[in-house]
């Protein structure tokens, strides 16, 4: 392991975790597909005041697509479908589990607990994975726990990547991965995914498909190649990638060299809300989740796969920030070794109270045979509710009955009525939190709609490289959180109608929403 524990910065990750983060000198560079280009600059030209693991982000004074959305959340009256986190609380079990464990004097999970992970969470995890993964896991050397998947993957970037490594992404991307890689030393090599239209021509602008081409993908591989981050089901697209498409990555990571792994991150496992219709897209499925593949699970892959994920999407409770790395010892034990320098240990209290809550969301839940179940159908009405929206306001949205999908995000694709609708003076405005300091039109769309129609969803520029956005691939998409209360999604049915001006694209009324709503609480 590359760490030398002598010098560290304190970081704050994007979930809000504070980490000491190891500084190693390397330069910050990108590369897309064959193309490498070097971004060693000074922030702000005082290089010398600030230590390397911040160079290594870039200059970093100005606002971001987060801090500049959240400040129009609060100074505008908006119905927010920004940000992903569900706006209601975690199921009742969950809930008594916290209460129970806080007050139980016997066991008291108030003080520190095993630094790798609390016995009863490690305990309950390796059952549940090994059921995933149809191999039996130990507790102990092929689980780690940690402060939300967010340090989970800060944690596996950190005892893999040297200096100059380079980590495959697959763009349009959770925009953390970007930097995690950087402050990791690494460069981070954008492979994109090609949308793929249901209908194509001048004046038709319809929902499509995700797809990724794996020749693109085997020829961005090189020897410095260390790393590939799946992210299925995916955010911020929804995309659960196919079989045929992990043995494709599979397939690179042989041509990457034996020391080359797969990150997994799978914290939407239990939201796949429209599982592969064939049964090839359903081979080697989890017997727990539906419709979701494990990429641990494929042949010869789980010695080359750390899986990540968390309970903050399952059990809505994303304050929680209680993760998980699963894997062989070989890569699981360097990420045992480096805990104790950055966190001690995640929250005993809430390691206990997860430990409790786990097998109780297997039990029948409202009406419901488990909580997953109702989790699933819960998510797919308010899918619907939202998406009936914004298919009625003229945006274009995946059909579920066609194009698998998971997670609680619409990547809805910008119609052509409401891209006439954006103020000529909004577009290409100068706007320093934007990709390349100009508000193009993905974002003046959600500045515009935010401020003047009350309802905010978030631009699809930064999800992808600056250099992709700059050259208009984002242009034609929003990113939209359907994981909030029926009332939000209401109130935000009649904004979106309110953007062309005219009760709906179709004459329709939001009250229609109404009427599909059923008793999913």
């Amino acid at each position: 392991m590359k760490v030398a524990l002598s010098a560290f910065l304190l970081l704050v990750t994007n979930d809000g975790a504070a980490a000491f983060v190891p500084t190693i000198p390397t330069p910050s560079t990108v590369r897309h597909g064959t193309r490498r280009f070097t971004q060693n600059e000074p922030v702000d030209g005082i290089a010398s005041s600030v230590g390397e693991a911040t160079q290594r982000l870039g200059p970093m004074s100005g606002p971001t697509v987060w801090t500049e959305f959240s400040r129009i959340a609060q100074e505008h009256n908006v119905a927010n479908l920004g940000q992903g986190f569900p706006d209601w609380l975690p199921p009742q079990f969950a809930v008594d589990s916290l209460v129970e464990a806080a007050l139980d004097s016997q066991q008291s999970p108030h003080q520190y607990t095993r630094t790798a992970g609390h016995p009863n969470l490690v305990n309950q995890l390796a059952k549940r994975y090994s059921t995933h993964l149809k191999r039996d896991i130990d507790p102990m050397t092929e689980v780690s726990v940690t402060v939300g998947a967010s340090q989970a993957l800060y944690l596996s970037l950190q005892t893999l990547i040297q200096p100059g490594d380079e980590v495959i992404l697959f763009e349009p991307f959770f925009d953390l991965y970007v930097n995690q890689v950087k402050l990791a030393g690494g460069t981070p090599v954008y492979i994109p995914l090609t949308f793929v239209p249901y209908e194509s021509g001048d004046d038709i602008v319809s929902g499509g498909d995700w797809v990724l081409d794996p020749l693109v993908l085997k020829k961005a591989v090189t020897s410095r190649t260390k790393a590939i981050i799946l992210n299925s089901p995916h955010n911020p697209t929804g995309k659960i990638f196919t079989r045929s498409e992990m043995e494709s990555i599979a397939e690179a990571l042989d041509l990457a060299g034996p020391d080359a792994v797969v990150l997994s991150d799978e914290v939407y496992k239990y939201i796949v809300h429209a599982p592969p219709m064939n049964e090839d897209g359903r081979k080697g499925e989890s017997s727990l989740c539906p419709g979701h593949i494990h990429f641990a699970s494929l042949p010869g892959m789980w010695d080359r796969t750390i899986t990540i994920s968390s309970a903050g999407k399952t059990f809505s409770a994303t304050g929680w920030q209680v993760g998980w790395c699963i894997g062989p010892k070989r890569l699981i034990a360097p990420i045992h070794r480096l805990l104790p320098y950055i966190q001690f240990c995640a929250s005993t209290l809430v390691q206990e109270a997860l430990a409790r809550a786990l097998p109780r969301a297997d039990e029948p839940y409202e009406g419901y045979a488990s909580y997953y179940e109702y989790l699933k159908g819960k998510y797919t009405r308010k899918r619907d509710l939202l998406g009936k929206a914004l298919k009625a306001a003229g945006f274009a949205i995946p059909d579920y009955n066609r194009t698998p999908g998971g997670g609680f995000f619409i990547f809805a694709r910008i119609g052509k009525e409401i891209q006439e609708c954006i103020p000529a003076d909004r577009l290409n405005a100068p706007n320093p939190a934007a990709p390349g300091g100009i508000a193009r039109q993905d974002w003046a769309l959600c500045q515009w709609m935010a401020e003047e129609k009350g309802v905010l969803c978030i631009p699809a520029s930064p999800f992808f490289s600056q250099e992709r956005a700059i050259e208009g691939a984002s242009d034609e998409f929003v990113r939209i959180a359907f994981c909030k209360q029926d009332d939000t999604i209401e109130s935000a049915a009649l904004a979106l109608f309110d953007v062309t001006g005219e009760t709906s694209a179709n004459g329709e009324s939001s009250s229609v929403l109404v009427d599909d709503k059923v008793d999913v609480r």
